[in-house]
């Protein structure tokens, strides 16, 4: 199954457990069941530890990019994160989320090479948030607004070899809880990279 939006210039297929993927009125909604995300303990046998959460993934042109979305986060347990998903690999992949981690919405960051990162950048307000996945060359980078104008630089990173096809997109977890619902809109893709990580554009 494909699904096309109309912000995005490729097309998304469904990765890992059913999200109940949804597309209405600009907005993207999926669903975590019980117990899923997507991580390896840094302190874990590899995959063998790796859990599952529902993806909503494409790939990525070739290029220079950014992709953003609002993210609204319906908050029950800890850990519950709407997130903007990076994957070049089984073993490599990236998460810019907004989480209730521990109990306070926070945006938060994994990076995963074998084993998975984890890093709390800051807390912020309420349940939406805005996020934003880019790259410029062969460099990713994540930011996060409250509003959408002026953007919080919080983690750039290498992932994989130059040549590597990219898949982006959404993912939702719930990795304590009984599942956690998450909406995205005013999703928007851009073909450029960003001149200056940290002067808030």
């Amino acid at each position: 199954m494909t699904v096309n939006l109309p912000e995005l210039p490729f097309g998304l297929r469904p990765f890992g457990p059913d999200g109940q993927w949804a597309y209405e009125g600009g907005a993207l909604t999926g669903r975590a069941g019980a117990r899923q995300d997507r991580f390896v303990p840094p302190g874990g046998d590899g995959l063998a530890s790796v859990s599952d959460a529902p993806r909503l993934l494409g790939t990525a042109p070739d290029g220079d990019f950014q992709l953003i979305a609002r993210v609204k986060v319906g908050f029950a347990a800890a850990f519950d994160a709407g997130v903007l998903y990076l994957h070049v690999g089984e073993r490599e992949w990236a998460k810019l989320c907004l989480e209730f981690s521990p109990a306070d919405p926070t945006i938060c960051t994994v990076v995963t090479r074998g084993h998975s990162d984890d890093a709390n950048s800051f807390v912020v307000d309420g349940d939406s948030f805005w996020l934003r996945l880019s790259r410029t060359g062969s460099a990713y980078a994540f930011h996060a607004s409250a509003d959408g104008e002026k953007w919080t630089f919080v983690r750039t990173f290498a992932l994989g070899a130059a040549e590597q096809p990219a898949a982006i997109g959404f993912l939702v977890q719930s990795p304590t809880g009984k599942g956690c619902r998450a909406s995205f809109d005013r999703i928007a893709f851009r073909r450029s990279g960003l001149d200056d990580l940290r002067d808030g554009s």
